[in-house]
């Protein structure tokens, strides 16, 4: 064990500690490249110095947010570093995003100081003119302000030349365990973004537990794959510069196909949503032994298959290979399962790696619908407590009491546990299998059906990854039947894909029709995009 692994980061400490150790003990070493540019420690910490002295200057009131309206560039990590440096947390801001849409993040975060990249300049004016209230914009990439000091007069704005106070480097300041490290939206069901406050201590009991676990050090040079409006990218940022190595941005046009991308970078430290391994094979680009730097690759986000496992190990024969779960909610993933090429094969479910152990210092318990425990084995949903669980939603009591609850099986445990919504089993070594959402579970004609079970068919039926099943119609909250979608495998083959669902599955559970698919519908954070699907039915009137 060299001393490089010292000291390890203390659950409550804040997570800019870490990124200020490695600038002391590698002030030369890379730390981040991004658009062809490579910046030290050294130089990073200058850079996010600037930016927190001028948050200090600009916004030194009680206000905890920091906006960053950024995206893969200089400016949205820097930005990242030099609020948390100022004692503030971070609300992520993608530029690509409606503007309507970003608005209503940026009014409901209350954040009254803004970052802004060039590569997001020409948004700002139309967002600005949404603002509610006046607003401090920094702008580290812009020589001069004046033609937004022109259009937008009620709004302070600091560019580049106008620097305030420049330190030398971050600050190592104290700040509450409790206090927010970034504010993340999701999608809500009233079609308003719901904020999700993640707070330190949430952040630093996960890249204590993840930097231990797969002994990261400086010499690791890390992907970068996640959008910031993902909870994914925090892992990405703060376990790599905990620990002194290198951030390697993959640009936006690599994202769905980075082989090229993880060879001439040497990766050691992979971290994608499992889609991409799909994409890569239809690509052909899962060549034997291709990635032979990877020394740890990571999936999370969406079930892994057990094929696209096989896939990735044959390409990364060096590589661990761990399936991660964990919502928003609870710190960007809370279980991990290893990847064993001779038995994980038969402990897949449904053709699902499991998503396996709860990570220390958090507890799990899986319930049913009287949110009792459920005996070990059964079918139930899974609630998850501990460090990493957030507190709540972001000024929304009403949802936060839905989803965070005392089980009144506890005995006294006054714990508050968030439902995760997820269907799982668990075992006796208390390895959990993910069976699907509880929101994917519907009832055809009385009978309760897992639409997991009905992709795995039809995967193994066509040969393809590349498959969701939907319940269709619903009609007063009823489904009528499924149909599914397939994409990657000839439409030709529809009678032999059909006739092999009706000889294994029951009848009810038989998909009415298949719709084969060119292109596979994916979200911006590489997910299979099931609202996109029900909306082609919805369009076709099917």
């Amino acid at each position: 064990m060299t001393e490089l692994l010292k000291p390890q980061p203390q659950v409550g400490h804040p997570l800019i500690h870490g990124f200020v150790r490695s600038v002391r003990r590698f002030p030369s070493r890379t730390a981040l490249e991004v658009g062809g540019a490579s910046f030290t420690y050294e130089s990073l910490g200058q850079i996010a110095g600037d930016i927190a002295a001028t948050i200090l200057d600009a916004d030194p009131g009680a206000n905890p947010l920091v906006a960053i309206l950024a995206h893969r560039s200089l400016t949205a990590y820097a930005g990242v570093l030099g609020a948390h440096s100022a004692g503030k947390g971070y609300v992520p801001l993608k530029p690509k995003l409606p503007v309507e849409r970003l608005s209503k993040m940026l009014i409901q975060s209350g954040s009254e100081c803004v970052i802004v990249g060039e590569e997001a300049l020409s948004i700002l004016q139309g967002l600005l003119d949404t603002a509610t209230k006046p607003l401090t914009i920094l702008l580290p990439d812009a020589v001069d302000a004046g033609k937004f000091t022109v259009a937008c007069p009620r709004h302070r704005f600091i560019a580049a030349s106008k620097k305030l106070n420049p330190m030398p480097m971050p600050a190592a300041q104290d700040v509450d365990p409790d206090a927010v490290s970034h504010l993340l939206f999701t999608s809500g069901s009233t079609g308003d973004p719901k904020g999700v406050p993640v707070s330190q201590q949430n952040v630093t009991s996960y890249v204590s537990h993840v930097c231990e676990r797969y002994g990261v050090r400086e010499t690791d040079r890390f992907s970068q794959m996640f959008d910031m409006t993902f909870d994914l990218s925090v892992h990405d940022l703060f376990v790599c510069w905990e620990r002194g190595a290198c951030l390697c941005v993959v640009p936006e046009k690599s994202v769905m196909a980075p082989a090229k991308f993880i060879k001439d970078h040497e990766l050691t430290m992979w971290f994608s949503v499992p889609s991409v391994i799909g994409f890569m094979a239809k690509m052909g680009m899962l060549k034997p032994g291709i990635f032979s730097s990877l020394r740890v690759s990571l999936f999370c986000g969406e079930p892994l298959p057990a094929a696209y496992a096989e896939a990735w190990q044959e390409a990364a024969p060096d590589s661990v290979i761990e399936n991660l779960y964990g919502p928003t909610e609870t710190t960007i993933a809370i279980t991990g399962y290893r990847w064993d090429p001779i038995a994980s094969p038969s402990a897949c479910i449904n053709g699902i790696v499991p998503i396996g152990w709860v990570f220390d210092h958090q507890d799990t318990c899986v319930i049913d619908q009287e949110r009792n425990p459920v005996p070990t084995g059964e079918r139930g949903e899974l609630c998850l407590s501990g460090a990493q669980v957030t507190r709540g939603y972001w000024n929304n009591p009403a949802r936060t009491a839905e989803q965070f609850i005392r089980l009144p099986a506890s005995n006294g445990d006054d714990r508050v546990w968030y439902r995760t919504g997820d269907l799982v089993k668990q075992d006796e070594s208390g390895c959990l299998y993910y069976l699907g959402r509880l929101d994917h579970q519907v009832k055809i004609r009385g009978y309760r059906v897992e639409l997991q079970e009905i992709d795995f068919v039809l995967r193994k039926v066509s040969e393809t990854e590349q498959v969701a099943s939907v319940a269709w119609p619903v009609r007063n909250g009823i489904a009528e039947g499924v149909v599914a979608f397939i994409c990657g495998a000839c439409e030709n083959n529809r009678p032999r894909i059909l006739a092999h669902c009706r000889d294994v599955l029951p009848e009810y559970m038989v998909p009415r029709q298949l719709y084969f698919l060119d292109d596979w519908p994916l979200n911006s954070n590489g997910k299979t995009d099931r609202k996109k699907l029900v909306n082609l039915l919805e369009t076709q009137g099917s």
